[in-house]
């Protein structure tokens, strides 16, 4: 089979899917992998066929956009600049493949064009989702904002805020352009695109593990949960010469990085820096753009741009990040006590299941403040608990091969045609 493979968003969003592509090629497959032009590097790196969606100039448009990690304005700058603008050419991408022959899609869901191009063309998907927070669970609601208010509120009540917020703010926005192109191809008009359209009726894969997010009983049916993938470049990306030597003459620091799409951490990283000098530990900043530290950095304190995080992490004494799922998801194979500190999308509720596994503390960006840093560091770094829980979940991890049963879910679809038989027979 040929498996597409497509993907939008920042590294975080990429390397999932070139670990599924690699271990599809093993299997014996031709594998495609549609991304930002930004990635084509690693994706050649891994031996995989690239095709482009999107310039260089698009994606680094995006990373700079005002609104992007704003907590409530930061759905609709991901939609206007990432993924309303990829949605036909990857539709057009898919369907010139298709025409080649047999063909299985995998796209991540906010690839839209993938799923229209399910509709209108019968090729064979499945949607990923990286991260919990999609699932719209009414009994157990996933943490969307700084407040986990719905936590707290009857199922029913819960499912009304979700048609709210529906009729609202999220079909206002991704309904229109949808339908526009919709209607253009003969299709006709879809609404409550989250709740009930973008998802394949055929699979939908959860590369998050039931632990972090136990499925609930209003989750789709055809939703199958894998684990994390993992996957860091660790195979063609070394740790920098100069990093090896700061590692091996001293204590272990404290990492700390905001994301590799983040541009606008100037405030977090001079506070983790001052965190630094009041608690006497050593700080490693890692950050792909430079210019949101200081042009000099104190004694004890590191700078690079990049480190594979499975190389890196099992060295270190805590990770203060962000909360996206894939350093989330590093820091706890590596059994790293965490500090999280989320600025938008799912980041609020990774830092709330981070909390639950008992592997780590949040803190508001309100409260990232030196002091309270240093105070938070020491608690994580001295409390046993902490450190014990992160062992027992990093040992349950190594026992998994979360992209062996993705890939599985994957193959199932073969080339099949019907999508609601393939997703209630063989699961």
């Amino acid at each position: 089979m040929h498996h597409l493979l497509v993907t939008l968003g920042s590294h975080g969003d990429v390397h999932p899917f070139v670990g599924l592509g690699m271990r599809l090629r093993q299997r014996g497959h031709r594998v495609t992998l549609a991304a930002n032009r930004v990635f084509q590097p690693v994706v050649e790196k891994a031996g995989l066929e690239f095709a482009e969606l999107g310039t260089e100039d698009d994606f680094h448009a995006a990373l700079h956009h005002p609104d992007l990690w704003h907590p409530r304005k930061g759905f609709r700058a991901v939609f206007e600049f990432s993924v309303q603008p990829m949605m036909r050419p990857a539709f057009e991408l898919i369907q010139r493949f298709a025409a080649e022959g047999d063909l299985v899609v995998t796209a991540h869901a906010i690839a839209f064009g993938a799923r229209i191009a399910q509709e209108k063309l019968g090729v064979p998907l499945a949607s990923v989702h990286l991260a919990p927070c999609v699932m719209r669970g009414a009994y157990c609601p996933p943490k969307l904002t700084p407040s986990n208010f719905m936590n707290y509120l009857p199922a029913w009540m819960n499912r009304c805020l979700f048609r709210i917020v529906d009729g609202l703010v999220i079909d206002p926005l991704l309904a229109k352009p949808i339908n526009v192109f919709r209607a253009e191809l003969g299709l006709p008009p879809v609404k409550r695109i989250i709740d009930e359209w973008w998802m394949s009726p055929q699979r939908v894969i959860g590369l998050f593990p039931d632990w972090f997010a136990p499925p609930q009983v209003d989750w789709p049916p055809q939703l199958r949960l894998t684990g994390f993938p993992l996957f860091d470049e660790r195979t063609h990306h070394e740790l920098a010469t100069e990093l090896k030597d700061f590692l091996a003459v001293g204590p272990p620091p404290v990492v700390f990085t905001f994301g590799s799409a983040m541009t606008q951490a100037a405030d977090q990283f001079a506070a983790s820096i001052a965190a630094c000098q009041q608690s006497g530990r050593r700080g490693l900043l890692l950050a792909r753009h430079s210019d949101q530290l200081p042009s000099s950095l104190p004694p004890g304190i590191l700078h690079v741009p990049y480190a594979p995080f499975s190389e890196l992490l099992p060295h270190c004494a805590v990770l203060v990040h962000h909360g996206g799922i894939g350093t989330t998801a590093q820091a706890l194979a590596a059994g790293v006590p965490q500090l999280v500190v989320p600025f938008a999308h799912d980041q609020f509720d990774n830092a709330e299941r981070v909390k639950r596994l008992g592997c780590g503390i949040e803190l508001s960006q309100s409260k990232y403040q030196p002091r309270l840093i240093a105070k938070t560091l020491e608690q994580l770094i001295g409390d046993p608990a902490i450190s014990s829980q992160c062992q027992t979940i990093a040992q349950r991890m190594r026992q998994d091969d979360p992209v062996d049963t993705a890939c599985d879910w994957i193959e199932r679809l073969d080339n099949s045609r019907n999508f609601i038989a393939t997703a209630s027979s063989d699961g």
